[in-house]
């Protein structure tokens, strides 16, 4: 078994790269099963989910070829024999629920099981079903299992109650083939739509007004090859500004896009933090003086979920207290006892976290919960005097390729051992 080990104490200095957005790759790539046409992708970022994504393609028959020297992608789904992915690899991640929009719009048929993935709440598919059932399609759920049948998808009129990014993805996917129009209302206006939208029109799509609340789609009968690159990763982007910031440090992270990460530049400004902006690049200093902020996570452009771990490692040694609201997930406070045992001062009601800052913290023995709260755990330990060892790191490999790596090269004390 693997963990990490990081050693507190140093500051971060130097440049750090971000890769390609895990949130963008893994609908695109399930997006690819609209066509039977080649879909090639470069700078593919090499993480478990990834493979797990590929994976479900190849078990419906779909010819992938991942070449892991070159970080290149290439997709062929021209010959699918099965409508029913895995149960076991789609139970290991919720992303691959995405593969039920462009089965059933190109074959008019798809049976799969119930997603998985991290435990950080209950993250319901009605919205999935209720948008693609008002495209046509006969839905039956049981035994763990949804099926839904249609002869052509039709163009409609949507409505999200929730701008859930999945369902939005979902429903904008199995849309480019219906026939007519369809109007997605109230839709998730979060840069991996964008993303998933340009995608979409390279292969021969008509989507538009993805990145904002009503995204229209108008069917088509063929598609066509594409070459693809997926944005930055944001939440990656935003982890690295949180570690040079809570290490006092001077750290370039590149392959950003501002735009994308303004609430959390927002924040850290807010705490006292430097941030200037470059050319696909963000500076952060910091002189390890951090002022409180309080933190609501909403849907985009609000402050990201995925962010709002890492913010309250950096809270929990700022000098006064802060309040977190977490109104995306009911679960996703999981991270405080782990915080706990390293000395934070963190205390839950309901959907609200208080946190009392200090100066500070110490290494422990902790386990990643999920995938961001793995990462906020390193950036703790980054800070704290001692060691701190992080269990359970699958997690952490889910989201990011090479942390440890990543960071060692601009100063931190952290490897992986072996247990």
């Amino acid at each position: 078994m693997n963990k990490i080990l990081v050693k507190g104490g140093n500051t971060l200095k130097g440049k750090i790269k971000v890769g390609a957005a895990k949130n963008s790759v893994l609908p695109i790539i399930a997006a690819t099963l609209l066509s039977d046409k080649k879909c090639t992708f470069t700078d593919v970022p090499l993480l478990n989910d990834v493979y797990v994504i590929t994976d479900v393609l190849k078990s419906l028959g779909a010819d992938v070829n991942i070449d892991p020297a070159t970080c290149k992608l290439e997709i062929c789904c021209n010959n699918i024999l099965s409508l029913e992915p895995s149960p076991d690899l789609v139970g290991k991640m919720r992303a691959s629920f995405l593969v039920m929009g462009p089965l059933l719009a190109r074959y008019g048929r798809v049976r799969i099981s119930l997603p998985g993935g991290c435990n950080i709440g209950t993250r319901p598919i009605d919205l999935h079903l209720k948008g693609l059932s008002t495209l046509g399609a006969e839905i039956e759920t049981g035994y763990g299992f949804v099926e839904a049948k249609c002869t052509r998808l039709r163009g409609a009129n949507v409505y999200l109650d929730f701008p859930s990014v999945g369902a939005t993805e979902n429903i904008m996917v199995a849309a480019c083939l219906a026939e007519g129009e369809t109007i997605i209302q109230n839709a998730a206006e979060e840069p991996e739509i964008v993303d998933l939208a340009n995608f979409l029109n390279s292969i021969g799509c008509k989507v538009t007004g993805a990145g904002s609340d009503s995204i229209k789609i108008e069917g088509v009968e063929s598609l066509n090859e594409t070459n693809h690159i997926f944005i930055p990763d944001r939440i990656e982007a935003g982890t690295f500004m949180v570690a040079s910031a809570i290490t006092g440090g001077d750290v370039v992270v590149e392959n950003v896009v501002p735009d994308h990460i303004r609430p959390v530049i927002a924040k850290l400004q807010e705490a006292g933090v430097q941030v200037l902006e470059g050319h696909n690049k963000v500076r952060v200093i910091s002189n390890g003086v951090i002022s409180p902020v309080d933190i609501k996570t909403l849907p985009y452009p609000g402050f990201p979920t995925d962010m709002q771990s890492q913010l309250m490692a950096l809270m929990s040694i700022a000098n006064g207290t802060s309040i977190f609201t977490e109104t995306v997930f009911e679960n996703r406070f999981m991270h405080v006892n782990e915080f706990r045992r390293m000395g934070a001062d963190i205390k839950i009601d309901g959907r609200l976290s208080i946190v009392k800052g200090s100066s500070v913290l110490t290494g422990a023995d902790v386990k990643a919960t999920d995938l961001r709260a793995g990462a906020a755990l390193i950036l703790a330990g980054l800070f704290a005097k001692g060691e701190t060892t992080i269990s359970d790191i699958y997690h952490i490999e889910r989201g990011y390729v090479d942390i440890v790596g990543k960071l060692q090269g601009i100063g931190a004390n952290i490897e992986k051992i072996k247990v």
